[in-house]
């Protein structure tokens, strides 16, 4: 998504847990942070707009997955989950809000949800539950935001192609790459570029009478209910 902001002629401004990846393109600034402490998201959107003061456009996608089976989950897991893909998301948009209002300038949100904001998962409960509520809170933010001339959106992608998947390909994965792929229409798991050009258009002039959407993008996998044999 960085990536696709910057082709569109955006200055970007990316933010990791750890140091600067070496693979990060030298146009790309960045700021570490870890967003479950709770003075993270105020001090994450301060600095960036001391690198950027004309910023108006904000992708929330950090998130990640820690769940284990309903009854073996633990309290420490399910607050991990909603602390990192819910709450920060939610207080770093009103840090970035908060900043856009005081200097009476519109801008742009998009939240990065799941198809399991939609469709429930196996072992998936905390998860599940973290993305959905993103979906809701996508729409209550447009809401809240619009008279100051921030639009709000989402994507939710499917099965996309990156580290947190990656354990899909394993020989002890039982074959699911080979299973999802009869269940998504295109017959192939999504990349990150996928889900760029639609968090590009959401964030451009183009969107600009779309506010509080979410848009799946996930080949088709949450439209078909049996999938090819």
């Amino acid at each position: 998504m960085a990536d696709g902001l910057h082709e569109a002629g955006a200055r970007v401004i990316c933010h990791g847990l750890h140091a600067r990846p070496e693979a990060l393109p030298e146009w790309a600034g960045y700021i570490p942070c870890d967003l479950c402490e709770s003075e993270a998201p105020a001090a994450l959107v301060d600095i960036a707009f001391s690198k950027e003061p004309g910023l108006d456009t904000l992708i929330c996608n950090a998130g990640s997955f820690f769940d284990v089976p309903f009854l073996e989950m633990t309290r420490e897991r399910w607050d991990k989950t909603v602390n990192l893909n819910l709450a920060s998301v939610y207080f770093v948009a009103q840090a970035f809000a908060r900043r856009l209002v005081a200097e009476k300038r519109g801008g742009s949100i998009v939240i990065t949800s799941s198809t399991n904001g939609f469709q429930a998962e196996t072992d998936s409960t905390a998860y599940d539950a973290s993305k959905g509520a993103l979906v809701m809170l996508t729409k209550s933010l447009a809401v809240s935001l619009a008279d100051h001339g921030i639009r709000v959106n989402g994507v939710a992608p499917g099965l996309i192609k990156t580290p947190l998947t990656a354990a899909l390909h394993h020989s002890s994965a039982g074959g699911l790459v080979e299973h999802y792929e009869k269940k998504i229409l295109l017959q192939r798991l999504g990349t990150p570029e996928d889900v760029a050009g639609a968090a590009v258009f959401l964030c451009s002039s183009a969107a600009s009478y779309i506010t509080g959407e979410t848009i799946i993008i996930d080949g088709g996998l949450t439209t078909w209910q049996i999938g090819r044999r």
